[in-house]
């Protein structure tokens, strides 16, 4: 069987569903897979050459094989043809199958089932603890998004033959790229603990008063753009993943650790002015302590550069002044310094 036959055979097996879809419809994941399996099994039924296992193992890769050729079936109640796929482990491949293919079934709006080759379909790799690819199938097959391993440079066939090591290589470096500003530490090729987290990660809501004010204080000597102007949304996002990546803490509300109330204005003095100046005033001492004993490998990462402890207060408000609007930091901060 040719390929051209066989994306025929797809071609029909994704009218039947369709139909079924918008008549019928499917409840579940295993439903429309097992039904996916019933109708490639009815439209080949006249090629002896094909024998489709009806209990493949529930981890194995592509979930349908049929000779040289193997089904992915995906499955999402959501209007999207988006969803995340297999591990780039692949190791429940199914020996034989040369060529792979997506049949997706989208239930959300307006249901339909459609096909697309597999290498094609691989848009993205989640980059978590196991790292996993996403697939998402065109509404415009002539303008496709550029797959996963197009913007890898390297082809499927290629990179699934790599080790796990080899291929993170690849992987890192496409992070990289779609990530510039990101802290990926959680796949750096390096053996390291760095930016171990705790199994149990803990709140900042939960954290006693003096440990939020030691972290409160590092977060803002290594993040000086928390002193942009408060209409500026990504200001705290490094204040987030310090404290997540170096203390297992996570803050959702990260504009509360310096302009709520409760840290800027304790005494409740309706004095006015500006929270993040007046925050910062209240934690000079624990950002001068946190200067001199902080790691400087953190300022190398959020800095780009190497500062003496002596002298990362100044290099702090150099950087604060040239982010800040409406005010000059060191105009009021650190003055005895």
């Amino acid at each position: 069987m040719t390929t051209v036959e066989f994306e025929k055979i797809l071609d029909r097996c994704c009218e039947i569903l369709t139909d079924e879809a918008r008549t019928k419809g499917f409840k579940t994941s295993k439903h429309f897979e097992d039904r996916v399996r019933e109708v490639l099994s009815d439209l080949t039924d006249d090629d002896k050459s094909i024998e489709i296992d009806f209990n493949s193992p529930a981890q194995a890769f592509p979930d349908i094989a049929m000779g040289e050729y193997g089904v992915e079936v995906k499955y999402t109640t959501a209007d999207s043809w988006r969803s995340i796929a297999n591990s780039v482990l692949e190791t429940q491949r199914v020996e034989g199958v040369k060529y792979i293919y997506v049949v997706f079934g989208k239930m959300g709006g307006t249901p339909e089932v459609r096909w697309g080759e597999y290498e094609k379909s691989v848009v993205h790799v989640r980059t978590s603890h196991v790292p996993r690819f996403e697939v998402e199938i065109a509404a415009d097959p002539d303008n496709a998004r550029e797959s996963l391993f197009e913007q890898m440079g390297i082809c499927y066939e290629e990179f699934r033959k790599l080790d796990m090591s080899e291929k993170m290589k690849h992987i890192r470096a496409y992070a990289r790229k779609i990530h510039p500003d990101g802290r990926l530490w959680w796949i750096e090729d390096k053996d390291t603990d760095e930016h171990t987290i705790p199994i149990q990660a803990r709140l900042y809501t939960n954290l006693t008063t003096e440990e939020k004010t030691r972290l409160r204080a590092e977060a803002a000597l290594v993040c000086p753009k928390i002193v942009k102007s408060g209409r500026d949304r990504n200001k705290y996002d490094d204040v987030v993943l310090y404290l997540l990546t170096y203390h297992g803490v996570l803050c959702h509300q990260a504009r509360d650790l310096f302009s709520a109330g409760s840290v800027a204005n304790p005494q409740n003095d309706n004095e006015g002015g500006i929270y993040i100046e007046r925050a910062l005033k209240l934690i000079e001492d624990e950002m001068r302590k946190a200067a001199l004993e902080m790691d400087d490998k953190i300022f190398v990462e959020y800095w780009g550069e190497s500062v003496p402890p002596e002298k990362r207060i100044k290099r702090w408000l150099e950087k604060a002044d040239e982010v800040a609007k409406d005010w000059k930091p060191s105009k009021s901060l650190f003055v005895d310094s």
